[in-house]
């Protein structure tokens, strides 16, 4: 793997994590706030997730993955950080679902890159 892609998607997997829980966190932890509290927790939440994710992208671009490659690689890494999150933060249960998108993903991932 080229230091760039490594780069790349180590920054992505950050930025993934904070946005998750932006996204997601506050149903479980500030659901009896108004939803106005939620909404500026999560702006600063997904602040940091902006302080990793533009400088992520920019470094995969300069390093030549397109933008498609840049967008497939963190929609596989979404994935992966959200069902352990909806699982073991949520409680939600596992499905099926999930394995059937991730082989769904890895078959996006291959025409992505695929020359």
């Amino acid at each position: 793997m080229s230091q760039v892609l490594l780069k790349t998607v180590l920054l992505l997997i950050i930025s993934n994590c904070f946005m998750t829980f932006a996204w997601y966190g506050h149903l479980r932890t500030l659901s009896n706030k108004p939803w106005i509290i939620a909404v500026l927790i999560s702006w600063g939440v997904a602040f940091f997730e902006y302080l990793v994710q533009v400088p992520a992208n920019r470094i995969g671009h300069d390093g030549n993955l397109s933008m498609a490659q840049l967008k497939i690689i963190q929609e596989v890494i979404t994935l992966s950080i959200f069902v352990p999150f909806s699982v073991f933060y949520m409680k939600e249960p596992l499905r099926w679902n999930y394995l059937w998108a991730g082989l769904c993903m890895t078959g996006a991932v291959y025409f992505m890159f695929k020359k």
